[in-house]
């Protein structure tokens, strides 16, 4: 067989599968096992074979590579009148899929598989009797179809919607973890995305699941079917309102299926994200792994902090730095004061920070006394300055929302320390969950705690990751704020001259 022939078979095995299309205009393409699984069934849904479909993936998987820039692609090829949308959490995001798409677009390779679809050479943005190519949208010339791209609360007015296509309707994990983000995602898909779609429209989801009440959590519970397909046959006479779903692993549980058919353990893209790595990370946060890795957001309802390190003697932390204390007012009602004194100590190895992108040595918050009480301020006011005297501290944090600014008028003429009011604005549950797991790695209970503070030692570690089960949330509040005011950034220097106005204890 010549040249020709052979290159005339993989043009038209390219016009037909997505899988073949991607290696033809990507030579450098490279296909895991998974990822052929998950490119054919992307090429079901391009076929009109599947009408709804969720796709869960764990990060850096290569999910919207598929999803979001060679299937729309391959599409418009297939048919250049239909209208697709793609949503994600920003404009910035989405944008970069419709440029991606575009250069798909404009390759040889692709012209040459589809030389029906095309696009405007130059950059329209609004003339008339044009055909639009911008950032935000474009459309097929001599067809009715486009790609129009929006960030999550963009509208669609009066566009109609063949394909919905939904990657990553949350940034991180604090936006999947905030109450108030999760409700305007889905007033957005409901009114917006929802409303643009016909008989025929179909919808594709996929995202890395954050919370068992994000998007799909809220499908779920809506009411609406959602089918759990293990092998190809399940994809068959599935009933139109229905949607399949596909949940890949990074780990594998339970037995070899046709679409997974992976042994229990084994790491779903192990020459880029090894089982050993996969393991690391899971130990540092087993319940958020669940969620990420897994597809399992349900675990979430467990209990949010792993057993606290607990110190005896101060110095196994390194060398010392600071003394704090962080205090959560009580606001109204029935409301708790919470309020915990501790050292700050640095380790002697250096560990790569997330936040400030750099080596840096490990801080660890060492607590030394804590008071949680409902005591009416009366009372308070004279319990919490004399803790925060005895032992030594020499800055005071303390929540200014509602009374704490009152609060800590009153306060600070009973203390040698400097006192720093602040206003805590970001979402209470969404700091707390998206911080717990370095809370629970770099803040260290005195040992014995559990008898020497029994009732904080069991709200602490009975606090549930499920945040509407607990009454109360101040003590994991005012932790996660001394995560956030003394460890987060990486300050590893003492107080300012302002804030010496103490010796520390010995």
């Amino acid at each position: 067989m010549n040249n020709k022939a052979i290159q005339s078979i993989l043009k038209l095995a390219a016009r037909k599968r997505l899988i073949n299309f991607a290696r033809y205009t990507q030579p450098n393409f490279v296909v895991e096992p998974f990822h052929a699984i998950y490119y054919e069934i992307l090429d079901r849904f391009a076929h009109g074979k599947i009408k709804k479909l969720i796709i869960q993936q764990p990060p850096q998987h290569g999910k919207s590579e598929g999803s979001s820039r060679k299937l729309p692609a391959f599409i418009l090829g297939l048919n250049p009148d239909k209208k697709i949308c793609i949503g994600s959490y920003a404009s910035t995001i989405a944008r970069d899929f419709n440029r991606d798409v575009q250069r798909i677009i404009d390759t040889k390779s692709y012209r040459e598989l589809f030389p029906n679809t095309f696009l405007n050479g130059s950059n329209v943005v609004t003339m008339a009797n044009t055909y639009l190519r911008n950032s935000d949208v474009i459309e097929m010339v001599g067809h009715k179809g486009s790609l129009r791209v929006v960030g999550r609360g963009g509208s669609l007015t009066s566009k109609t919607v063949d394909i919905s296509i939904l990657d990553d309707v949350y940034k991180d994990y604090a936006e999947g973890n905030s109450p108030i983000v999760r409700e305007s995602a889905w007033k957005w898909y409901t009114t917006v995305v929802r409303t643009r779609l016909h008989n025929d429209s179909q919808e594709l989801i996929v995202f890395t699941r954050w919370h068992d009440d994000d998007l799909i959590g809220r499908i779920e519970k809506s009411g609406e079917k959602v089918i759990d397909v293990h092998s190809w046959s399940d994809l068959e006479n599935v009933e139109k309102s229905a949607w399949v779903r596909i949940n890949f692993e990074a780990l594998k549980t339970g037995q070899p299926t046709e679409l997974d058919p992976r042994q229990p353990g084994e790491a779903l893209w192990e020459s880029r994200h090894s089982r050993e790595k996969l393991e690391a990370q899971r130990a540092l946060d087993p319940v958020q792994f669940e969620c990420l890795y897994q597809g399992n957001p349900g675990s979430a309802e467990g209990r949010l902090y792993s057993p606290f390190k607990t110190w005896v003697e101060k110095s196994e932390y390194g060398q010392y730095i600071r003394t704090g204390a962080y205090i959560d007012v009580a606001d109204e009602g029935d409301d708790l004061l919470f309020a915990a004194t501790y050292e700050i100590y640095k380790s002697d190895n250096m560990a790569y920070n997330e936040k400030t992108r750099r080596m840096e040595p490990i801080l660890f918050a060492l607590i030394t006394d804590m008071e949680m009480t409902d005591e009416n301020t009366d009372v308070t006011t004279v319990t919490v300055p004399a803790m925060i005297n005895r032992n030594g501290v020499q800055k005071v944090w303390v929540e200014s929302n509602n009374g704490g600014a009152g609060y800590e008028k009153v306060i600070r003429k009973k203390m040698r320390a400097m006192t720093e009011p602040f206003y805590q604005g970001g979402n209470k549950e969404s700091r707390i969950i998206t911080n717990s797991a370095m809370v629970n790695t770099q803040i260290v209970m005195p040992f014995g705690w559990e008898n020497r503070y029994p009732k904080i030692y069991e709200h602490i570690t009975g606090f549930l990751r499920n945040f509407s089960a607990n009454r109360h949330d101040d003590p994991e509040d005012a932790l996660t704020g001394i995560y956030e005011k003394e460890i987060a950034d990486g300050f590893v220097m003492p107080y300012g001259h302002e804030h010496r106005g103490v010796r520390r204890r010995n």
